[in-house]
């Protein structure tokens, strides 16, 4: 019996999605590690270089507030405090879902995002950004 050197064996389903669940462990001790050391106490974390130089709140502020809030089961105080990393943190567990049931299928994994994709996301983060900083934005404040 002779063995095909060029077969290689597909690695199993659990093998498959080791990657995913890294990811998602290192999130998850993110979000426990968030939700453990409350970022609205100072001194746990360094403030934002952008606001404490120029008073403009960027993309992510009030995102370590919405991570804490949202541990704590707040979703409205989450929102309040980042409505952008809450539709992020969403996105991403859709994503995540995704890879992992390709993964598991042993189907690739690639999101086929293009330039259009990645334009319209950097047109939608700066669009909150200037709002947020704008007299009528004052509900996105963090």
């Amino acid at each position: 019996m002779t063995v095909d050197a060029t077969h290689t064996a597909r690695p199993g389903p659990l093998r498959r999605v080791a990657v995913p669940l890294g990811i998602l462990g290192g999130v998850a001790a993110a979000f426990a590690y968030v939700g453990a050391v409350d970022p609205n106490e100072a001194g746990h974390y360094p403030a934002c270089p952008l606001l404490r130089a120029t008073g403009v709140f960027c993309p992510g502020c009030g995102g370590l507030r919405g991570a804490h809030a949202l541990v704590h089961g707040d979703l409205t105080g989450s929102l309040g405090a980042n409505a952008l990393a809450v539709a992020g943190y969403v996105l991403f567990a859709v994503v995540w879902a995704v890879w992992v049931v390709r993964a598991a299928r042993g189907r690739p994994t690639s999101l086929g995002l293009g330039r259009v994709h990645l334009w319209t996301l950097g047109g939608l983060v700066l669009a909150f950004t200037v709002v947020r900083n704008l007299p009528f934005g004052g509900f996105l404040h963090p």
